[in-house]
């Protein structure tokens, strides 16, 4: 060592400036394992596919077992593999309500739902709504109000009014009409599908009903 060079420059703050930089290297090191970790174990509970896969489905109080492969959507699952066509394709964006059913009793669109994803849940299509043969009190309104014209639209409607009077028995105008929101009568029947949802209800209303362009 030349006896001329000048000792190594070291003083508390450069001590403490390369501990700050091992401590931040250490934190960054262990937030990444724990990421990496915590992403196999997500990609480890989630790899399905692509070939079918066997699931177990509660449709209409039924247990249902069939192969789908992951990428089937509950509503081409209940019309392809079941025969459960009350549930229509339209749109096939989550726009127009025509596919929709109950989950747990929420309404939802069967067209974003994976089927794969529904297990363990109960699912109620309008095929579940009537019990040996006697329809419901919303079904007999709907028939009643004339609520419907070329009837595609029908089931959604149905069930969305049906989960509606579940949870609120006595709802008011504006509530069935936000109930309703999500879907979509492109006949325009949407004032007699009002009238039919406040019959059902028991709510008393006037004999001229005006028109309701926001459903």
């Amino acid at each position: 060592m030349d006896n001329d060079s000048p000792p190594p420059s070291f003083s508390r703050r450069t001590f403490f400036k390369g501990l700050g930089s091992v401590a931040a290297v250490t934190a960054a090191t262990s937030k990444l394992q724990a990421a990496t970790e915590e992403l196999e174990k997500f990609n480890g509970e989630r790899k399905f596919g692509p070939a079918a896969v066997p699931i177990e489905l509660e449709i209409n109080g039924r247990t249902e077992r069939f192969e789908v492969e992951p990428r089937v959507t509950l509503l081409d699952a209940l019309r392809m593999k079941l025969g459960l066509t009350g549930s229509k394709e339209v749109c096939d964006r989550a726009t127009c309500g025509a596919c929709t059913v109950l989950l747990d009793g929420t309404p939802v669109y069967a067209c974003m739902q994976l089927a794969i994803e529904a297990q363990g849940k109960a699912i109620t299509t309008i095929e579940g709504l009537a019990k040996d043969g006697e329809l419901t009190k919303v079904q007999k309104a709907f028939v009643a109000c004339d609520a419907l014209m070329c009837g595609y639209c029908t089931s959604g409607f149905v069930l969305s009014v049906t989960a509606l009077l579940r949870r609120n028995s006595h709802p008011t105008r504006d509530e069935v009409v936000q109930a309703c929101s999500g879907n979509l009568c492109r006949c325009g029947t949407q004032p007699r599908i009002v009238q039919a949802a406040l019959e059902a209800a028991g709510v008393e209303q006037k004999p001229n009903f005006e028109m309701i362009d926001h459903v």
